[in-house]
């Protein structure tokens, strides 16, 4: 497999983002964030994020569906393991398991470079996605008190 494709094993093939996809990347973590800012009352972490930076930095991966952007995973390549920055889809596709894709995806591409460990963070007053989280295998490491949230520190051991 190619370091620009990345296969979840389930028909949903990712592509590594291209710098001219900034501005539809940006656009669908805005949509894809949208409840969770309504359900926090705050800006969620990766909307406050600088995407040159992000871009720069980072593995971004785009899922399309019918020519649309459908999802996008970030990924942020580190010494030991890996964390998952993102995980969004666009809100007309969520529950139809594309966000389980990319976790397999994010699985696929932390083995592939033999990394054994996923970490994610997500905010701790979202009990929905850290059940979400857990059923696909994350653990709670410990909750991080910020100035204006709690963040949940999640991990993943691969075998």
């Amino acid at each position: 497999m190619s370091d620009a494709v990345l296969d979840t094993g389930q028909g949903f093939v990712l592509v590594r983002a291209q710098e001219k996809h900034k501005a539809a990347v940006v656009a669908l973590q805005q949509a894809a964030y949208a409840r969770n800012r309504a359900l926090l009352g705050l800006e969620p972490l990766p909307l406050l994020a600088d995407y040159d930076e992000v871009f720069a930095n980072n593995e971004v991966w785009l899922g399309w569906l019918d020519d649309a952007l459908a999802a996008v995973l970030v990924l942020e390549i580190r010494v030991d393991d890996v964390l998952i920055w993102s995980v969004a889809t666009a809100p007309k596709l969520q529950g139809q398991g594309l966000g389980a894709a990319l976790l397999d995806a994010a699985e696929v591409r932390c083995r592939g470079m033999g990394r054994r460990r996923l970490y994610l963070y997500t905010g701790a007053t979202l009990q929905h996605l850290m059940s979400w989280y857990q059923r696909h295998g994350f653990n709670v490491e410990r909750i991080e008190q910020l100035d204006d949230r709690a963040i949940a520190h999640m991990s993943k051991a691969l075998d």
